[in-house]
């Protein structure tokens, strides 16, 4: 626990999850969006919309459709891309399709051979506390169930 109230600078999440297939064909499955709505999110969540522009720079946009029958929304650009192995994008959340200037976390996702299976390795960084951090968590743990699901 950080001294006089003082907030942690840089809080992340690590989650690894070993599933079926090449890396090439895992990121294809994590990077485009006709593949991306079918696996998206925990159990209770569903991606009824996905926008991917998959290039340095380019912007994606994920929909997230809640139980309550609300929606959020993540957006973020593509910051380093090296197909298949490693992606690397920017990442706000929040209940508009468009945010505005509030701090970026940034995600980086590995996908590592293993014969005819792929690692991920998804690292979440930048979180600002940790209520969101274990939201984090929570749903990059139901996101690799879901791929892995997808995969099989």
């Amino acid at each position: 626990m950080p001294l006089n109230d003082e907030k942690p600078l840089d809080l992340s999440v690590l989650i690894r999850r070993v599933v079926r297939g090449t890396p090439d064909q895992v990121f294809k499955a994590w990077t485009e969006a006709e593949h991306i709505q079918k696996w998206w999110g925990p159990a209770h969540i569903s991606c009824p919309q996905c926008e991917m522009d998959l290039r340095v720079g380019g912007a994606y946009r994920i929909a997230n459709l809640l139980p309550d029958g609300s929606t959020i929304w993540i957006i973020g650009r593509f910051l380093k891309i090296e197909r298949p192995h490693l992606l690397s994008y920017s990442w706000q959340s929040g209940s508009s399709p468009e945010h505005g200037d509030k701090a970026q976390e940034q995600v980086t996702v590995r996908f590592v051979s293993h014969g005819d299976k792929t690692e991920v390795i998804v690292e979440h960084r930048h979180i600002a506390d940790e209520k969101t951090q274990t939201s984090h968590t929570n749903g990059w743990t139901g996101c690799l169930d879901g791929i892995e699901a997808y995969c099989s």
